[in-house]
């Protein structure tokens, strides 16, 4: 009994020291967003006092720059990301696991190779595509290439719960006419809302954190994302810390928000996937 409870001690042990080394950075971002520049640099790891506190990095960021639009570019690219490969990768994983046809394996296999290889690496070819389809400085063109960047991975995991569900169940919807469409908005999507709260938190932050397509598809003014927005107050030899550490403290709050609703539903998805 003490052995299991040593054993018990020591993963929850590591478990806390494991989420108070991923926290810190965060914790610390928050607790300089609202100080001095001075009491930055002479002590990053203190708590504002009265004498330290200071908004303005937060008076830089939403007064003095376009941060609003940037915010809401990337609040209109996440979401319209997410719906479009929610739905398309949960049609697909049905259609996958349910249907069996001709190809249906190397659909399969396809669909792997797409997650086992970068779509960096593809940068070139896609912006010579943006290009020729006049899309550059659009969120159009990230939408696309985030929903083809997380469709792999999402038809993957789908498709793994999808197959889980109990065929009797769907076969008794079909004996009492209900249709294909019905099945599958009505009993399968409920069925794997932890999966989709999942894939949905695992397909939010990179797309939400990414640097890398923005600045090379959409750096104009009017289609900047947070995460190329926070990228002005960089200079090559002065940095603006109060403006980068404000904008970076606003950045984190969607995703924290997102985090608090659908935890409870990603738990579940995380931990029914291990038991799979």
């Amino acid at each position: 009994m003490n052995k299991k409870h040593l054993s018990a001690g020591m993963v929850h042990t590591l478990l806390l020291s494991y989420t108070l080394l991923a926290l810190w950075p965060i914790f610390l971002v928050l607790i300089n967003s609202f100080k001095t520049r001075k009491a930055i640099f002479k002590d990053p790891m203190a708590i504002p006092t009265v004498e330290t506190f200071s908004l303005v990095g937060f008076d830089k960021v939403l007064a003095r720059s376009s941060f609003d639009i940037y915010f809401s570019n990337s609040i209109i690219i996440t979401v319209v990301t997410l719906t479009l490969t929610l739905l398309i990768g949960a049609m697909a994983a049905w259609a996958l696991s349910e249907y069996k046809f001709r190809g249906n394996l190397l659909m399969g296999l396809y669909l792997a190779i797409g997650i086992m290889v970068p779509i960096r690496l593809g940068s070139v070819s896609i912006l010579n595509l943006i290009v020729e389809l006049n899309l550059t400085n659009t969120l159009t063109a990230l939408i696309l290439v985030y929903t083809a960047q997380s469709l792999p991975l999402t038809i993957f995991i789908l498709s793994e719960f999808i197959g889980q569900i109990p065929k009797d169940l769907k076969e008794a919807a079909r004996c009492d006419g209900v249709s294909e469409y019905k099945i599958f908005f009505e009993i399968i999507l409920p069925l794997i809302r932890p999966a989709i709260a999942t894939v949905g938190i695992f397909t939010m932050v990179p797309v939400w954190n990414d640097l890398w397509f923005p600045l090379i598809l959409a750096p104009g003014e009017e289609a900047r994302t947070v995460t190329l927005g926070v990228q002005q107050f960089i200079g090559q030899y002065v940095t603006d810390w109060n403006a980068v550490l404000a904008s970076l403290t606003l950045a984190i709050i969607p995703v924290m928000i997102l985090y608090i609703f659908f935890s409870r539903q990603l738990i579940r998805g995380i931990t029914s996937g291990a038991v799979k």
